[in-house]
């Protein structure tokens, strides 16, 4: 890896948390505590996606309990299924 590839990462990861910022409230407790979660079992290439999704929703008008259920626990379980963790 590269010098050029680390500042590459970080300027990506400086837009994805500033979209993350722009999420209303709620969108953003729930989308803090998943990624916790995904950064404990490695599924981290997820979040991208996840933030898509709730970008999507909350400009829908929907709540994000309405999205996500109210076993948040359960929806994340059910985003990794399938993909390569570190658990």
């Amino acid at each position: 890896m590269s010098i050029r590839d680390i500042i590459d990462g970080k300027k990506q990861w400086r837009a994805h948390v500033a979209r993350v910022k722009m999420l209303p409230p709620d969108y953003r407790i729930v989308y803090g505590e998943i990624q916790r979660y995904l950064f404990k079992v490695g599924s981290i290439d997820l979040l991208t996606g996840l933030l898509e999704f709730f970008e999507e929703s909350a400009a829908s008008g929907r709540g994000v309990l309405e999205v996500t259920g109210t076993d948040v626990a359960a929806f994340a379980d059910d985003l990794i299924e399938g993909s390569p963790t570190y658990a």
